[in-house]
């Protein structure tokens, strides 16, 4: 995959991400406040394909469904020097990449265009030509993105009655929770 980057710093927090107020918000709703502690613009700027950097510890805090917000608001990956476990889970769980690369924060700036090989964990800033290589995602994880996250891959292996795999294949969000 290849987008723009925007770069964020270390330990954002869900809270930073998904603020309190906005989770009785409606889905598009609701994305419209992402960042908005860090960058309150950055919704309105943000465009389908690009790629959010940050550094380490990503998405500590609680468990909130950000993924979902990322998904609607169109970013194509989320890359940090690494993640909170669960938030990182719960990115995959919806079906939104998510691949830890050390040193990011110093390899990409805001506006860079960076270009991801989750297979093959390979990297390259198309703006100033560096690239690299990281530890590529399982290929477990890589069929959960390529079915659309893990409910859609249980509904297609026949493990959800099929009201829930109408619901899937309808294309409303649904919350994956913090426990799959």
């Amino acid at each position: 995959m290849t987008g723009r980057v925007w770069l964020f710093g270390n330990s954002v927090d869900t809270d930073a991400m998904y603020p309190a107020y906005a989770m009785k918000l409606d889905l598009p709703e609701a994305a419209r406040h992402v960042f908005y502690q860090l960058r309150p613009d950055w919704t309105t700027l943000v465009q389908p394909g690009d790629i959010v950097v940050a550094g380490r510890n990503f998405g500590v805090g609680s468990s909130r469904p950000v993924a979902s917000l990322f998904r609607h608001l169109g970013v194509a990956a989320l890359i940090a020097e690494d993640f909170n476990s669960l938030f990182f889970r719960n990115a995959i769980n919806a079906g939104l990449p998510a691949l830890t690369v050390p040193d990011a924060t110093t390899l990409f700036t805001d506006g860079d265009t960076a270009t991801f090989d989750l297979a093959t964990g390979t990297y390259r800033n198309e703006t100033t030509g560096t690239s690299g290589r990281t530890a590529p995602l399982p290929d477990l994880i890589l069929e959960i993105l390529t079915s659309g996250g893990i409910l859609a891959r249980l509904a297609t292996q026949g493990f959800l009655p099929p009201e829930m795999r109408d619901l899937l294949s309808s294309g409303v969000p649904v919350d994956t929770g913090s426990s799959a």
